[in-house]
């Protein structure tokens, strides 16, 4: 089973019919498994845990899949209400969405972000730039006094990305200061939007983690037959908006 989950199988009526076994053996297996550390239990099934992966540089994230970025970031904006509150979270699909907000003039953005500060810059948006330590590989600021500003604001909607993200466990981060800030951001927010490529979901290449424990929006250029989609559809309170690039304009 161990070998079925590694390759894959990572689901619990697919180890069921891939070894004829009944749905208590199976979840009783992986439990047995979990608790061994050679798996991880994960909303109805398992994951293997994965080897720690070198952090992308910058860069790199700057030139990979900008057209998927870009229109996520359109599809999120059109959540963005006149009169709205948002916060834009590190990363460069949230700087995608923030090149779209660039032209309103009815809403305000808070953000760690310097990308998404230099998007807005000129702008009629109303920007306020959460303080606190550069971290120079996202451009993005972090620790305690991010963390302390974030306790003294909140907002209608908040745009997180992630390294990864996995159906029950939550987003995935290179440093425990980044998870924590996501969760401080999550629990100041009324509604929250998880802004990913396909190629993050189920994806747990670095080690720490922040739960989405509220209802939340999974936005990703991945379409309803995408093998990953399928465990996010079955967890309670996620609501998953697929986003077909070939539709959508080019810059």
């Amino acid at each position: 089973m161990v070998q079925a989950v590694l390759s894959g199988m990572t689901e619990v009526g697919a180890l069921c019919e891939h070894f004829g076994m009944s749905e208590v053996t199976v979840r009783r297996d992986l439990r047995a498994l979990a608790d061994e550390g050679l798996i991880l239990r994960t909303y109805g099934g398992a994951a293997s845990v994965s080897v720690h992966a070198p952090e992308e540089s910058l860069e790199q994230r700057s030139h990979s899949f900008q057209a998927e970025k870009d229109a996520i970031g359109r599809a999120a904006a059109a959540h963005v209400a006149a009169g709205d509150t948002v916060f834009l979270d590190a990363g460069t699909t949230t700087a995608a969405l923030a090149k779209v907000l660039a032209g309103r003039q009815d809403i305000r953005v808070i953000t760690n972000n310097l990308l998404v500060v230099q998007a807005l810059a000129g702008s009629h948006v109303g920007v306020t730039l959460i303080g606190g330590d550069v971290r120079e590989s996202s451009m993005s600021t972090f620790g305690p006094i991010a963390q302390l500003a974030l306790s003294r604001v909140t907002f209608d909607k908040a745009f997180l990305g992630a390294d990864g993200v996995v159906a029950g466990r939550g987003l995935c981060e290179a440093t425990v200061d980044q998870a924590f800030l996501k969760e401080c951001i999550i629990r100041q927010a009324a509604n929250v939007f998880v802004l990913v490529t396909s190629d993050k979901l189920n994806r747990d290449s670095q080690q720490h983690w922040t739960p989405v424990e509220k209802p939340w929006t999974l936005i990703t250029n991945a379409l309803a037959g995408h093998a990953g989609l399928h465990t996010f559809a079955e967890i309670a309170g996620v609501h998953i908006e697929s986003v077909d690039c070939s539709t959508q304009p080019r810059n």
